[in-house]
């Protein structure tokens, strides 16, 4: 899974001189179409000042309202190794002179702050807040930072501070500032900050927004860097603006279509009540239990097992609806060798029901194959693929599922008078990426490392959710795929017609 979360407020703030009189710290910039992140050292004069700095900080703000949901419904798990979260800004060099070989360091905010409507960056005529003195203004009340330029830190819990370095949840040390280092002054700020996004999902640390600025050492140093400038989310190029990327492996591979013996596989139960994922229900109308109450028994004529089902875990959430049971089914087994003397597959019957067998949930059947085996072949196969159900267009707000049929170019040809139900063939290690379809530039690419764009399968084929808000508006995009078998990667992108954002 991949969101793209948009800021929601965002400015800068700064101490400019202006005309060698006075300072600019009153001044308001909320609504520039630039973040301006800059150092001036004796580069002004003031009366009363010798080798006077001027400094800018940026002052971000992404809502983490949907992630949060996601998490508290089981759909995420923050805590996860695969659960990552960055803060990226994208350079708009225009020609204009930029720092080079400088370190951006990002903390959370401990106040609040107001994003402001002004939007003067010449000569800082815009008064308001938030501003290089003041945070916020609401309600008659005027919040100060406490040092200003929001210059004071400390740890979580610390009173008066205006950022969090570091603090202790549950025990366990943490640190929520993270640095970048640019080398031409040209490239993208892309920084981690799942420490803080992880904390503050799981309200452990309030969110109230990211402060960017120089390190330390670059802040207090005898040199200039004028001037590192992003878009800001004022920007009439949507795909510029600041944004939070989500990332989370939530794929869930369903082995009904492609359970094979000897290796572990997992067979997945859904229930639904009026279309909406929902818990089995007891007698009496509660939840059954998420353990201990339903197994699955596999049959195939004299051969039976059974085997505990659970509720479907993601972290420590169960997933509402999903109930599953993983187990082997070995092909030394006497009755199962026997039988795969003539066969290549055998098909099980497969029974959801209360421990007692007194209530069935569900009966169905599913097939498990033979091991694949042949002489040594390096060969890339052929695969032919398409997108099933993507539309031509779509509003930004629209969560859609997509699915994806592959089949083998090289298999057997059979032949039918009647129409068939041809099967996807399933492969465990499928990702998706997106492109821009006129310039070619990809928006989201594979992601092997953390699987966060890894496809899900369940018993009739491979899909993704993907959200449409994670790309910008008004463009044209496609799908490309990639499967990776065997340590071979086959590149699909012939799979899916272009789409567009509206």
């Amino acid at each position: 899974m991949i969101r793209v979360i948009s800021a929601s407020k965002d400015c800068y703030i700064t101490n400019k001189i202006i005309n060698n009189r006075f300072r600019a710290t009153d001044a308001n910039v909320g609504q520039a179409g630039t973040l301006d992140l800059f150092k001036l050292y004796n580069e002004s004069s003031l009366p009363d000042e010798d080798k006077p700095t001027e400094s800018s900080r940026l002052l971000l703000y992404f809502g983490l309202e949907d992630i949060k949901s996601m998490h508290d419904s089981g759909k995420i798990n923050v805590g996860d190794d695969s659960f990552k979260s960055y803060v990226q800004l994208h350079d708009v060099y225009g020609g204009q002179t930029t720092p080079s070989n400088f370190n951006v360091i990002i903390f959370p905010l401990a106040k609040e702050f107001d994003e402001g409507k002004g939007f003067d960056i010449a000569e800082f005529k815009d008064l308001g807040s938030s501003n290089w003195i003041t945070a916020s203004y609401k309600h008659g009340t005027l919040t100060e930072w406490t040092l200003p330029g929001a210059n004071k830190s400390g740890s979580l819990g610390d009173n008066d501070i205006d950022i969090i370095v570091s603090g202790t949840i549950a025990g366990e040390a943490k640190t929520f500032c993270s640095e970048q280092f640019f080398e031409t002054g040209e490239e993208d700020l892309k920084i981690d900050v799942t420490t803080f996004v992880s904390s503050s999902v799981k309200e452990d640390v309030s969110n109230k927004g990211f402060l960017v600025a120089f390190s330390g050492s670059y802040e207090k140093d005898k040199n200039s860097y004028f001037v590192k400038r992003f878009a800001s989310r004022n920007t009439s190029n949507t795909a510029l603006q600041p944004k939070l990327i989500v990332k989370y492996d939530d794929a869930i591979i369903d082995n009904h279509g492609n359970f094979v013996f000897d290796y572990t596989g997992s067979l997945y139960l859904n229930n639904y009540s009026r279309s909406e994922a929902s818990n089995i229900k007891n007698s009496d109308n509660t939840d059954i239990a998420p353990t201990g109450t339903m197994i699955l028994k596999i049959r195939s004529g004299s051969f039976e097992k059974d085997f505990e089902v659970s509720q479907a875990l993601r972290g420590t959430n169960r997933i509402i609806g999903l109930y599953s049971a993983s187990f082997a089914l070995s092909s030394y087994d006497n009755l199962i060798k026997e039988a795969l003397k003539s066969k290549k597959e055998i098909e099980f019957t497969e029974i959801w029901s209360s421990p007692d067998e007194t209530i069935t949930y569900l009966s169905s059947s599913f097939k498990v194959k033979k091991n694949e085996r042949s002489s040594l072949v390096f060969r890339e196969r052929r695969l032919l693929a398409t997108t099933l159900n993507l539309n031509d267009r779509y509003d930004t707000s629209d969560v859609v599922k997509i699915r994806l049929f592959i089949e083998n170019a090289d298999r057997e040809v059979v032949f039918s008078k009647g129409p068939i139900d041809k099967p996807s063939e399933i492969f465990e290690n499928v990702h998706y990426s997106v492109k821009d379809s006129v310039t070619g530039k990809t928006i989201i690419p594979f992601d092997t490392a953390k699987n966060s764009t890894r496809l899900s399968a369940d018993s009739i084929g491979m899909y993704y959710d993907f959200h449409m808000s994670n790309l910008p508006r008004g463009r044209s995009y496609v799908f490309e795929y990639l499967v990776v078998q065997g340590g071979i990667n086959t590149y699909i992108t012939d799979a899916a017609a272009k789409f567009v954002v509206e």
